[in-house]
């Protein structure tokens, strides 16, 4: 046990216990269940009815740390609710979307009152009691409206509450702490600094501008009922990472943990060191179970994402109100993970990930070792390699699917009069045959030859083979009738890709490639550029003189980059930089269409 945790079941393992019995927890003795766990239940889940904690007990029937005395940390918000809330929650996303997540984004828009304390499980009843006691002293006099002024730093966004009216809310706060203390035997400490509400913080200089300006977009005049919200979280991860599942994984081992789309999961980032390539150890907040997981099916998520709203006091100058609701984390639908990125002015950026499985290839080879279509979704044959056939398996083509969606995209392109005058692709094969079909699309194919540039292969790090894979040749690849740019030589030759390369390494060389090709290009026209996944954030934002990405947040990352999805960066030529701007094109959606057994689905009763 680490040392922090020991020190944590030290200081509740010797307190008296409290011999309140809520109107919620008899139904749970009456079922059978033990007073502590039951507790323990209802409290996980917010004390919102009998069936919730049922729910959660079964959930966490396998959880090593069911049993263990740890209480919740509890802490007092006031929260804004209305229209304010709305334009803030715009912010929130704006502000995301055009620079990135800094720390504010883990948490929703609130003035702390109380910081995190500890309440043990069975007095917990006692905190919902004096948070109508005290907000029913307070709702008379609690300002009608609260004025927010806007401050900005290098690190910091957000808005000050006027001084008269924090020292209302500074009085709110001793008297809740106060009264909890003595009535719940904890110790709760108000805030008593300058109150504030942040917008943003921890976010990089640069982008103080760009942030500052969606702030001045808030009006925080807007009509805004402020409600006093209690909530709480499992002290025992507070300096976890959160990740949120994506898709279903069902564990081959017995060491590995059952996930479901929108599990939640904390992850210690400790502990990583004991994790394989690609994975993670994790414990799931839903049934408290720990194992490996794989990285990829899931996404960061957010701190409060975690927490469990417990009780409300809605301050309303026209009549008072307690309620007692929870609002369920939201969990955000993701797309699938494969890709295509442009950038007009002069660079495009596309990628397409691998269309099939590890072990599609299996399925299409005869007892003696020739192709055959097995799926109508595979090609109906492979290029000719001198070498093993096998090659294709770590150096896949492109789907009938994807070739489809290629052209789809070149056809696109070619109606809203895009100029494509270069063409780079990754060595990888499905890259290569993604370039020749949207140069097809765009009824260039012939005219606009592909340079096949070895330096845009994507993350060497990701390879399942642990080797860089066995690609076409230019001369095989010219064979196969795809339109090569013989005379092109590669900045990066094929002999610099080093198996497993550090994040570092492949985002310098993404950033070298990338302005290689720009100096190597003309000045007008778009250069599309074909590569994966992973290349979208390296090359844009090295072009864009943005920092790389967090080497923590790149696999969540490229599990929300689409088939085809498109970056387009434009040259202002004035002002000697680069920028994004929205692609020309939508991006191409569809469902998944899986395989269909017609004896089993038909025939069988």
């Amino acid at each position: 046990m680490a040392v922090a945790e020991a020190q944590l079941y030290s200081k509740v393992s010797n307190k008296p216990r409290g011999r309140g019995t809520s109107a919620l927890l008899e139904p749970l003795l009456a079922k059978g269940f033990p007073a502590h766990l039951a507790q323990k239940a209802l409290v996980a889940t917010g004390q919102k009815t009998v069936e919730d904690a049922v729910k959660w007990l079964h959930s966490h029937c396998n959880d090593p740390s069911l049993a263990d005395p740890i209480p919740q940390e509890y802490a007092l918000y006031l929260c804004p609710q209305g229209r304010l809330h709305s334009r803030l929650q715009d912010f929130w996303r704006k502000s995301k979307h055009q620079c990135g997540k800094n720390r504010a984004h883990e948490v929703f828009p609130h003035v702390t009152l109380c910081d995190f304390f500890t309440c043990e499980d069975q007095k917990v009843e006692l905190l919902y009691d004096v948070l109508k006691k005290v907000g029913d002293s307070f709702s008379q006099i609690f300002p009608p409206s609260i004025s927010l002024t806007l401050h900005a730093s290098p690190s910091y966004i957000g808005f000050f509450i006027d001084d008269s009216q924090a020292n209302v809310l500074k009085d709110f706060a001793v008297a809740f702490s106060t009264e909890a203390s003595a009535l719940a035997d904890c110790h709760v400490k108000p805030s008593l600094k300058q109150f504030h509400l942040t917008l943003a913080h921890r976010f990089y200089p640069h982008h103080q501008k760009t942030l500052e300006q969606l702030a001045k977009c808030i009006n925080p005049g807007e009509p805004c009922q402020w409600v006093a919200a209690l909530y709480s979280r499992d002290m025992r991860f507070v300096y976890y990472q959160r990740l949120r599942a994506l898709f279903q994984y069902k564990p081959q081992n017995t060491d590995e943990l059952m996930i479901n789309p929108g599990d939640l999961i904390y992850v210690d980032p400790r502990q990583q060191s004991e994790a394989g390539e690609g994975w993670v150890i994790g414990t799931s907040h839903r049934t408290g179970c720990m194992g490996f997981l794989p990285e990829n099916y899931t996404e960061r998520a957010f701190e409060s994402d975690t927490w469990v709203k417990h009780r409300e006091y809605v301050f309303d100058t026209a009549s008072r109100s307690f309620t007692k609701t929870e609002k369920e984390p939201s969990v955000k639908p993701n797309g699938e993970a494969h890709n295509l990125s442009m950038s007009r002015g002069v660079t495009n950026v596309v990628s397409l990930q691998n269309a099939f499985g590890k072990s599609w290839l299996q399925q299409c080879l005869t007892a003696d070792g020739k192709y055959y279509r097995a799926d109508l979704n595979f090609p109906s044959s492979l290029p000719r390699q001198k070498d093993s056939m096998k090659q294709f398996e770590c150096d896949p083509p492109l789907s009938c699917c994807g070739i489809f969606q290629s052209r789809l995209i070149g056809e696109a392109l070619l109606e809203q009069e895009v100029t494509v005058s270069s063409v780079y692709s990754s060595p990888a094969l499905r890259c290569v045959q993604t370039a020749q079909h949207v140069l097809q699309g765009l009824k260039l194919n012939q005219k606009v030859r592909i340079r096949v540039e070895p330096g845009l292969f994507e993350w060497t790090k990701w390879e399942a083979s642990r080797a860089i894979p066995k690609f076409m040749t230019v001369a095989e690849l010219v064979e196969a009738s795809y339109d090569i740019d013989t005379s092109y030589r590669g900045n990066f030759p094929l002999s610099s890709l080093v198996p497993s390369e550090s994040y570092e390494d492949y985002v310098s060389r993404s950033s070298a490639v990338i302005k290689h090709i720009i100096s190597a290009c003309p000045c007008k026209g778009v250069i599309l550029i074909v590569g994966h996944g992973s290349s979208l954030a390296p090359l844009t934002r090295a072009l864009t003189g943005l920092p790389s990405r967090d080497s923590r947040d790149f696999a969540q990352m490229v599990q929300k980059i689409p088939a085809l999805g498109m970056c387009f960066c434009e040259e202002q030529k004035e002002e000697n930089k680069w920028q994004m701007v929205n692609p020309p094109v939508k991006t191409l959606t569809h469902g998944a269409n899986a395989a269909f057994n017609w004896r089993n689905t038909i025939m069988e009763d």
